[in-house]
């Protein structure tokens, strides 16, 4: 029987050690797999996996995994839509607005509250430690009032202040000198640089994200979860407005791949009290799977 047949793949792909596979066979930065919620009122439960360990929270893995269900629960994959997600750190509320003009593509723009508020981490390497790793002089370290700073929203982030736009192009990742900034390297390694100038008149922050994949450095076109720390040092760093305010957030322009996040903060009394991530998704292909 057919229908028996892919039951007992869908349970054999259930496991984490099979999701795991899957995932190093794809060699993409995360891999997600959706299922059935533990609430029945939530849309989906995700586990995400990187090539190498499972993650409990990202930000594209979110954006793009809502988008995807947005079709099957709005009428022709078309307005918008409210769903439940649940991940490793939590249930996330996503907001989705699909564009009808590419509906065909599955389009659309998913923004999601942050399960937890950014957590400041301890990290106190000295200016000329991360310099060396990304291969700048120390006196480009930080800029205005802006210091490297650690945060956990989910996951833990590293985060460094630079001058400008023309250090953050000069950047070159020093493999060797990467692990010296980390309290437990390779258990959470995740290096998020950024400066207020930028390459798009309309965007607030410039940004690069590395980290590592099986010994070796790897850099992200976007990274959700960065940004969703980043609010921490937003918070710490900026003059926020009482009340609402948006950024955006570039990413992957070295790359030759260039992306934006929408992050949204809410202060109130001079603290950080809410924040959202956002983003476009489309799908690029489709295909099956046969175990």
């Amino acid at each position: 029987d057919l229908r028996e047949l892919a039951s007992d793949q869908a349970r054999t792909l259930e496991t984490p050690a099979a999701m795991q596979a899957v995932a190093g066979e794809f060699n993409l930065s995360e891999t997600v797999f959706l299922s059935r919620p533990q609430n029945p009122t939530h849309s989906a439960a995700v586990r995400i996996f990187t090539p190498s360990k499972e993650l409990p929270f990202a930000g594209h893995p979110t954006v793009g995994s809502a988008v995807y269900l947005a079709r099957d629960l709005v009428p022709d994959g078309i307005g918008e839509s409210v769903l439940i997600l649940e991940e490793g750190v939590g249930a996330l509320r996503c907001a989705v607005k699909t564009d009808p003009s590419q509906n065909e593509r599955m389009t659309g723009f998913a923004e999601f509250d942050l399960p937890v508020l950014p957590q400041p981490l301890e990290w106190s390497p000295s200016h000329s430690d991360i310099a060396a790793a990304l291969g700048i002089a120390p006196d480009l370290i930080g800029f205005e009032n802006h210091e490297p700073s650690a945060f956990d929203a989910g996951l833990p982030y590293f985060i460094v202040p630079v001058r400008d736009l023309g250090t953050m192009r000069t950047i070159r990742f020093d493999q060797n000198k990467f692990d010296a900034l980390f309290p437990s390297p390779g258990a959470h390694d995740n290096l998020y640089v950024y400066s207020r100038e930028t390459v798009e008149h309309d965007h607030q922050f410039h940004a690069r994200m590395v980290f590592k994949v099986g010994g070796v450095l790897r850099e992200d076109p976007a990274t959700g979860s960065a940004a969703a720390s980043f609010a921490g040092a937003l918070a710490k760093f900026d003059p926020l407005p009482e009340g609402l305010s948006r950024h955006v957030i570039e990413q992957g322009y070295e790359m030759g791949r260039p992306s934006q996040i929408a992050l949204e903060v809410t202060m109130k009394q001079g603290q950080l009290v809410a924040a959202r991530i956002g983003g476009y998704a489309v799908c690029i292909a489709s295909g099956h799977l046969t175990l």
